[in-house]
């Protein structure tokens, strides 16, 4: 059980934000799911955030603005993206700035587990 551990899940699909939410709980970790970067920066539970797992492509703002508006506001959480549409150019950029893994939908929790045990231990896979 990692009590200690809360991560935060952002994703606007609410059936990958289900799923992906059910999934990190099963690894024994509290999880809050918002459906919009907004949301999650606007919650008071962003201060008790530890790893954020974020969709890149959403409506408003995308993953990779979600990460810089952290960065702006002083959060150094790590971030893993999850993506569907998987573009060689964004997973780079998502990496030069800071994102822990990117991985491309659908993914297996083994490698999401990997992934949050990186980013919890300040490592960085880059899967």
């Amino acid at each position: 059980m990692h009590e200690a551990s809360v991560i935060s899940i952002v994703d606007d699909d609410e059936w990958s934000r289900i799923g992906i939410t059910k999934l990190v709980r099963s690894f024994g970790f509290a999880v809050h799911d918002f459906p919009s970067a907004d949301a999650l920066l606007n919650s008071p539970l962003l201060a008790r955030t530890e790893c954020v797992i974020s969709d890149i492509q959403m409506a408003a703002l995308s993953g990779i603005q979600l990460l810089d508006e952290l960065r702006t506001r002083g959060h150094n959480m790590p971030i893993i993206f999850v993506t569907a549409f998987p573009n060689e150019g964004v997973r780079a950029q998502a990496l030069l700035r800071g994102a822990i893994c990117v991985l491309t939908k659908p993914f297996d929790g083994e490698t999401l587990e990997l992934c949050l045990a990186a980013a919890l231990k300040g490592d960085d896979r880059s899967a």
